[in-house]
């Protein structure tokens, strides 16, 4: 269980359509319970899936921040034990804690990994545990329906989630690659505290030469262009911190050089089929 992080939408660049839906289908209703009832009630799962480095933890901790909900951010080893029995026992009792302190937001990062399709070479303690949490994840264990309990899973395999697990991730949202003008707002976010010459021409140019680049390719692209001022240092011990010089475009005409995209077009194609076939589409 974590103190819920101080994340605002604005930190999450671009993905209006993923915003727009996480808004009505959790935060509202956590804030206003009152009113989503009925057949107004949110689901009790939602489902990020896309590549890897887009966000999908990110848009975990703003939902915990901006739902003012208790965050709980489990892994699926923490749900494993050697000890027969133990696993379901876990399961029972984060459901159980997360239950006592409600409104809860459990997120489970690489879901996949947990609730995978479930094959006659299953391990017995490993199916145990999966149908344990389907079954507490199905009505949240227990008869009321008044509980403020949401599951939030991430993965990049979404095509290995079990389909039993996938029916009950009520919202399924694709969290795609970054377009142009995203990458050009993370470049500004990232760039905002150090001292750099790069104006805004410059910004769109890197937005231009990052076609295909994630949210983690563009941390580490400006992390590699961030080293060109240092590079350029003959006495690294005795050099004072006002005489290195600002970063520039030529720091990350190099760094596109050294950090190159991280996701296939093949890879691309997967999530998108899987989207239409199962995603809630956007617009």
């Amino acid at each position: 269980m974590e103190e819920a992080p101080k994340v605002e939408w604005d930190d999450i660049a671009g993905l209006a359509h993923a915003k727009k839906s996480i808004q009505e289908i959790v935060v509202w209703p956590m804030l206003r319970p009152d009113i989503f009832t009925g057949l107004r009630r949110p689901p009790k799962g939602l489902l990020l899936f896309g590549p890897p480095g887009t966000g999908k933890t990110l848009i975990g901790k703003c939902i915990a921040s901006q739902s003012g909900a208790t965050f709980f951010n489990i892994s699926s080893s923490s749900l494993t034990s050697k000890w027969v029995g133990d696993g379901e026992k876990m399961v029972r009792t984060m459901f159980a804690v997360a239950r006592r302190h409600q409104p809860a937001v459990i997120f489970m990062d690489e879901i996949d990994s947990l609730l995978s399709q479930r094959t006659d070479k299953d391990v017995e303690s490993t199916r145990r545990i999966k149908t344990e949490f389907l079954v507490q994840f199905d009505g949240c264990g227990h008869s009321r329906d008044t509980d403020r309990i949401l599951i939030v899973g991430a993965t990049n395999r979404p095509q290995e989630i079990d389909e039993a697990a996938r029916r009950r991730f009520g919202k399924r949202l694709y969290i795609p690659l970054p377009d142009r003008d995203s990458r050009i707002t993370m470049a500004r976010h990232l760039l905002r505290d150090q001292v750099h010459s790069v104006d805004e021409e410059g910004l769109g140019l890197i937005g231009d030469r990052t076609e295909g680049y994630s949210g983690s390719d563009m941390d580490g692209l400006c992390r590699e262009a961030a080293l060109g001022p240092i590079r350029d240092i003959q006495d690294i011990v005795h050099v004072r911190l006002d005489e290195v010089r600002p970063m520039t475009l030529e720091d990350f005409v190099v760094a596109l050089t050294q950090v190159r995209q991280s996701v296939g077009d093949e890879e691309l194609d997967g999530y998108r089929s899987w989207n239409l076939m199962y995603g809630s589409l956007g617009e």
